[in-house]
């Protein structure tokens, strides 16, 4: 299979996949319970989350192992279940992408921080490698590490992928908006500083994800590309930004307002397109039905 890079090479838009832990919680995870831990009680539940999104359209789907670092699993009593729990999960979206699509092995951040001297880089990269390895060994074409705000964190994530798999490496970071132009993340990284330090990390895409609705993203994406024009975009953006109501979180975006904001994103310079929380297959289907007319002109 050519590599997703190569893909877009080709100027073709690519549509990733939606929010796993919205349909988590719908089938029944509750709260303070390991999502991943369901890759080996309830591979069929799982199962049925990526197979949802490859038949709404996606071109890739992901796995469910965002927090499959052994720093997350060890709050549940898992840290010995890092390789076993990250294969599966690989396996599973496999099993659902068949051939012919991607899957990108997903991986979160760890929840430590450097700079407190709560964790040292080097054990980061211990962490990460391990669990990039086990997600090749099930069958991810990609890594994703995704939802980073320390720049020092995502290049421990993506060197241990470099040096553990031959997997193609997307790295995206999460941005608070501060002001009407000036996004950054929670350790003060902005877009432009993040693709400067990324791309010489070695990341083959990069991008944002989670913390913003689709139409921040828009921004996002133009400051990436005033620093640099060609290196592939990767945007999963939230259902809008979330409201507590009737004492839940909801996410308020539909499908048709993402679907309003796609073509915008694309001219901004974006490459691939999907969702995160509060994104369903809906949303997806939308996504793909505008990139495939895109893709036809």
């Amino acid at each position: 299979m050519n590599t997703i890079a190569n893909q877009i090479s080709r100027q073709r838009i690519l549509v990733s996949d939606g929010a796993w832990g919205t349909f988590l919680q719908q089938k029944g995870l509750g709260a303070g319970q390991c999502p991943e831990v369901w890759n080996l009680d309830k591979p069929g539940e799982v199962l049925e989350i990526a197979q949802s999104y490859i038949a709404a359209g996606a071109d890739m789907i992901e796995t469910n192992s965002f927090g499959g670092n052994s720093f997350k699993l060890a709050s549940y009593g898992l840290s010995d279940k890092v390789y076993e729990i990250n294969k599966a999960a690989a396996q599973i979206s496999r099993k659902a992408a068949g051939a012919e699509k991607y899957v990108l092995g997903s991986m979160g951040p760890s929840g430590k921080i450097i700079m407190t001297g709560e964790v040292t880089f080097e054990l980061l990269y211990e962490a990460f490698r391990q669990q990039a390895v086990a997600l090749q060994d099930g069958g991810a074409d990609a890594l994703v590490i995704e939802t980073m705000s320390d720049i020092d964190e995502a290049k421990a994530a993506i060197r241990a992928a470099a040096d553990g798999t031959s997997c193609e490496i997307i790295c995206t970071m999460t941005f608070e908006k501060t002001n009407e132009r000036a996004y950054h993340t929670m350790m003060g990284v902005t877009p432009a500083l993040m693709t400067e330090e990324l791309v010489r990390a070695g990341a083959a895409i990069i991008g944002a994800n989670c913390g913003n609705g689709i139409r921040d993203m828009i921004g996002i994406v133009k400051e990436i590309r005033s620093v640099n024009k060609t290196i592939p975009v990767l945007i999963h953006a939230n259902a809008g930004t979330p409201v507590y109501k009737d004492g839940k979180t909801v996410f308020p975006e539909s499908a048709e307002q993402m679907a309003e904001c796609i073509g915008e994103l694309i001219d901004a310079g974006a490459n691939i397109i999907g969702g995160c929380c509060g994104t369903t297959p809906e949303h997806i289907r939308r996504i793909a039905e505008i990139v495939r007319l895109k893709n036809i002109t």
